[in-house]
């Protein structure tokens, strides 16, 4: 399994669209599973969870992991076939598919006893603010180069991806990223009908 993989298909946007596909890819990145152990976990048929697996794996999103043999049956367990899937910007189904996922995270913030306003207006603009901050290339060499460090960890990459950015950016760039970011938290902010509480340190 990758660390990595760049997802610019339009219809891989729309697949990573359906809940219970994220949902599936959640499970396949953690460990190795069987349709059964799927619809198991999702409280779902199995007939239902396949016809999920076959699109992620027609996509390349999902892959054989092994096969076993039980009694006279074969068992196939399949893993993601990356740890962290990065959606190429720019394209109108990553576009999409980024907006459901902010809108999802805001409406959200109710469930946490936040009164948020959300609207299509507030969705679009923290979409463009996130995707206007500078992410790792996961085409670049130097990603590749650290996807191939196999004694470094998965969270040591992402730190160490977030180190390179860092020290490779222009000062420009630097600026425009934290001048996004504070806009992003002025956004975020402003859609809360009530301040958030922070409770004091001891």
């Amino acid at each position: 399994m990758r660390s990595f993989k760049v997802i610019r298909d339009p219809e891989a946007f729309q697949l990573l669209a359906d809940e219970t596909r994220r949902r599936i890819i959640y499970l396949l990145r953690v460990k190795e599973m069987t349709v059964a152990q799927i619809a198991e976990e999702l409280k779902l048929t199995p007939q239902a969870i396949y016809h999920h697996i076959r699109k992620l794996k027609d996509a390349d999103m999902v892959e054989v992991a092994r096969e076993e043999r039980v009694d006279h049956f074969i068992e196939t367990y399949y893993q993601a076939t990356a740890e962290m899937f990065n959606l190429a910007h720019g394209e109108a189904g990553s576009a999409k598919v980024m907006e459901q996922e902010v809108r999802e995270a805001l409406e959200a913030l109710g469930k946490l006893g936040l009164k948020a306003k959300v609207d299509a207006d507030v969705v679009s603009k923290v979409v463009e603010l996130i995707r206007c901050m500078k992410e790792p290339d996961a085409d670049s060499p130097i990603t590749e180069r650290v996807n191939e460090l196999g004694d470094v960890s998965y969270l040591g990459k992402q730190e160490l991806l977030e180190f390179i950015s860092l020290m490779t950016i222009s000062d420009k760039e630097f600026e425009d990223f934290l001048k996004n970011y504070r806009e992003l938290r002025k956004t975020l902010r402003s859609i809360v009908a009530e301040p958030i509480q922070v409770p004091a340190k001891a």
